[in-house]
């Protein structure tokens, strides 16, 4: 008999690798040696916490994933969340206030959830949710920005508040980068990281790899550039083919097996340096980390998804408690049914079985 993955096991060590890491690669800032320190410990009893719900039958993921808000004012090629309408260039009306936000972030507290990343559209477009997380010691913050509104008051606001961890969406060089983009995005990138170099600030990357720029992404050339201007975490994000046209630049297995092992070589010749791949880890996870396996979704207006990708749900938390939510009998029928374990193109296996996600969640109504 094969040996069972403990998916809640691997998220957690997710979770402290990430802390032990960025401990090590801070130790000159006091500031955010003094941060990281108390966060290991809550960390700590957060895993603690989220076993202790297991064994009383309630499943609790270490990570959460929150789109702050819907609106963005750049037009990314191939946005995932352009192409299923979940972002627009104006603000849309009845998301989540930033006090319906703090509420989420404490109730995740309360369950044991330390890690939580903010997402757009772009998520500095809204300061009420970023000023309310910062708040919040207890939990880590990556916050994916295009890095267009970093303005002083925000390199003040991540100064101040060393769990916000600012991680700037880039393709590669300066060409990949403003293609995807838009003009001038780059060096607006390069301007941001040399002012938080400055300050001490921890911040990552974001690259969105395709076959396009799977080998720059991984590149010790590109990695030293990103190194010297002061990012201590790169996050590798597979992208996910919204239309036929765009799939030829998805991954097939091999690109991600390439990708894989240039991951597990960057983890070992560069320990300063941190490298997360979504959902780079999902064949030895037996299957798809979403719908509260790993995490789950909230979207800018409360709906309690099973990932970013898969815009479905069947509750809110708007109407209820976030361990109603975790209690989804969408996400159980998700994580005790097949779909997530099944193999796929790339990318997103909801996003490719999109009719069976409707039907599932059809049968639940």
């Amino acid at each position: 008999m094969s040996e069972v993955f403990d998916i809640q096991a691997y998220m957690a060590a997710g979770v402290e690798r990430v802390v032990k890491e960025a401990l090590r690669a801070t130790l000159k800032h006091p500031k955010e040696t003094a941060f990281l320190t108390k966060f290991a410990l809550a960390s700590a009893k957060g895993t603690k916490l989220r076993k202790k719900e297991a064994e009383e039958g309630l499943q609790v993921p270490a990570f959460l994933i929150c789109s702050i808000t819907s609106s963005c004012n750049l037009h990314c090629a191939g946005c995932y969340s352009r192409c299923n309408n979940a972002t627009t260039d104006t603000e849309a009306v009845e998301q989540l206030t930033g006090e319906e936000w703090a509420r989420v972030f404490r109730e995740a507290r309360e369950l044991g959830i330390n890690f939580i990343i903010l997402l757009g559209g772009e998520p500095l477009l809204r300061a009420d949710v970023i000023q309310a997380a910062g708040a919040m010691p207890d939990i880590l913050f990556p916050v994916f920005t295009n890095g267009t509104f970093m303005k002083q008051q925000y390199f003040e606001l991540f100064d101040s508040c060393r769990n916000l961890v600012p991680v700037l969406s880039i393709e590669g060089d300066r060409e990949q980068t403003d293609e995807r983009r838009g003009s001038g995005i780059y060096d607006k990138l390069m301007e941001n990281m040399e002012k938080m170099k400055e300050k001490g600030l921890v911040f990552g990357a974001s690259i969105t790899v395709t076959k396009e720029n799977r080998e720059k992404a991984v590149s010790d050339e590109w990695l030293n550039d990103l190194e010297k201007q002061g990012c201590k975490a790169v996050f590798f994000v597979e992208y996910v083919p919204m239309d036929p046209e765009s799939r030829a630049i998805a991954f097939e297995d091999e690109d991600r097996d390439y990708l894989m092992e240039n991951v597990d070589r960057l983890r070992k010749e560069r320990p300063e340096m941190m490298f997360v791949s979504f959902p780079g880890d999902e064949k030895s996870s037996g299957g798809c980390l979403s719908a509260g396996r790993g995490f789950f979704h909230i979207n800018s207006h409360g709906g309690a998804e099973p990932c970013p990708v898969s815009a479905y749900s069947d509750i809110n938390v708007r109407d209820t408690s976030l361990k109603e939510a975790v209690q989804s009998r969408f996400f159980a029928a998700l994580r005790e049914g097949s779909l997530l374990k099944e193999d796929h193109a790339g990318g997103c296996v909801l996003y490719e079985r999109e009719e069976q996600v409707k039907e599932l969640l059809n049968k639940l109504r």
